[in-house]
């Protein structure tokens, strides 16, 4: 199973999301999963934000799901020295059976263009980081995935369901 997943932060609380996929030019997903989280301590100035970790896991753990590559709107990792990222920290609490890819919408200072995947003409491209699945393999599976403009369809399917939360 591969998984698109997006946060989306309210007040102290966040709400998870996840869209699950079959084929990686699907437009629709197979299945949808959602979870809401109360209270996120916000992180210290500074510090790596980190509060969609605890949120993810805690909807991989309620849905018992298990998926073998997930897509995340973070950086795995912040620069070609692979300083870890959010998705690194997910890698790492899912105890590195599942592999992450991480697609960037802003540009990443000092990240060269082997990073990059252009997913329509006019557009910026993304960055996209990965742990667990070769670079190259991430690249061509982001921009095989389905959607007209520069962000995949099921990622942003996922973003809208974490902004209208959980029924």
């Amino acid at each position: 199973m591969k998984l698109a997943v997006s946060v989306h932060y309210h007040g102290n609380g966040a709400s998870a999301a996840a869209v699950a996929f079959d084929e990686w030019d699907s437009p629709e997903a197979s299945r949808t999963f959602t979870s809401r989280v109360a209270d996120l301590d916000k992180p210290a100035r500074g510090e790596l934000d980190l509060r969609a970790l605890p949120c993810l896991v805690q909807l991989l753990r309620e849905q018992a799901l298990g998926p073998d590559v997930i897509v995340m709107d973070v950086p795995v990792h912040l620069d070609t020295a692979e300083t870890p990222g959010p998705g690194q920290a997910m890698y790492d609490a899912l105890g590195g059976r599942t592999a992450i890819i991480g697609v960037s919408t802003r540009s990443m200072p000092g990240m060269p263009g082997q990073f990059e995947v252009l997913r329509d003409d006019e557009a910026a491209p993304l960055i996209v980081t990965c742990v667990g699945i070769d670079l190259g393999a991430a690249k061509v599976r982001i921009r095989t995935m389905h959607g007209k403009r520069r962000i995949p369809t099921l990622l942003k399917l996922a973003a809208r369901i974490a902004r209208a939360g959980p029924p």
